[in-house]
């Protein structure tokens, strides 16, 4: 199946593009500059495409970023730390993020005469992320059955919506994906931060998967407390 993958330059979304083009055919990657504050995730994005030898399409949207105002990934709002599941990193909610993009994405694909869009969303977002939801993402597929009717057949491909971040990084160890050459942080620093959500997350990740972290953190050991925190709440 003619497969493009929505890569952000993330874990999740890395993994994903090595394991389509293991599984399906993959034919491109697309980015989105939203404005976000850890924009250097492109650069991975970009890497992961030169290294799978596919087009990446870097797609400008940072108009509609500014007007999603109140986030802490696109405003001047610090980044909260700590473990997903804790109320305060609603604040890195983009509203709509994931429904705008896969729009344009099923707009990408139709025009490449492209089978599927994937996509790496996963059950650890659920609880934050309502576009990341099992609800939405089965509602979003018929919607752009309905937009594309006669001109296009385009499928959302979604392998991660029920499993876990653990599941991702074993199932990208399995499909060789280089873990270093990938980045989660929100705070967009020299190097991971390892206090925010997507630290901690990915910090976890590896640790229930039972598989080495090649990842640099500022702060490697914070992961402990904010897991212990959330076992508490």
């Amino acid at each position: 199946m003619k497969t493009i993958v929505i890569c952000s330059g993330g874990l999740d979304s890395v993994s994903l593009a090595h394991m389509v083009a293991q599984e399906q055919h993959l034919t491109r990657l697309v980015s989105f500059d939203y404005g976000q504050r850890h924009r250097k995730e492109l650069d991975f994005a970009a890497m992961c495409a030169k290294r799978l030898d596919v087009p990446h399409d870097i797609i400008d949207l940072r108009g509609i970023g500014a007007a999603l105002t109140g986030s802490a990934l696109t405003d001047d709002i610090d980044v909260p730390d700590g473990h997903y599941e804790e109320e305060s990193m609603r604040v890195t909610v983009v509203p709509n993020r994931n429904a705008i993009m896969l729009a344009v994405a099923f707009g990408v694909a139709a025009a490449n005469d492209d089978q599927a869009v994937a996509t790496a969303v996963h059950g650890g977002d659920h609880f934050i992320y309502p576009d990341c939801r099992p609800a939405f993402t089965e509602a979003f597929e018929r919607m752009q059955k309905a937009a594309l009717d006669g001109y296009a057949d385009v499928s959302l491909y979604t392998p991660f919506v029920y499993r876990t971040k653990a599941d991702i990084v074993t199932e990208g160890a399995r499909h060789n994906t280089p873990f270093a050459e990938t980045w989660s942080c929100y705070k967009g620093g020299k190097t991971h931060c390892g206090r925010c959500g997507t630290c901690v997350e990915r910090r976890e990740a590896f640790d229930l998967a039972n598989i080495n972290d090649p990842t640099i953190y500022a702060d490697p050991d914070f992961w402990v407390a904010a897991i212990a925190k959330k076992g508490l709440g």
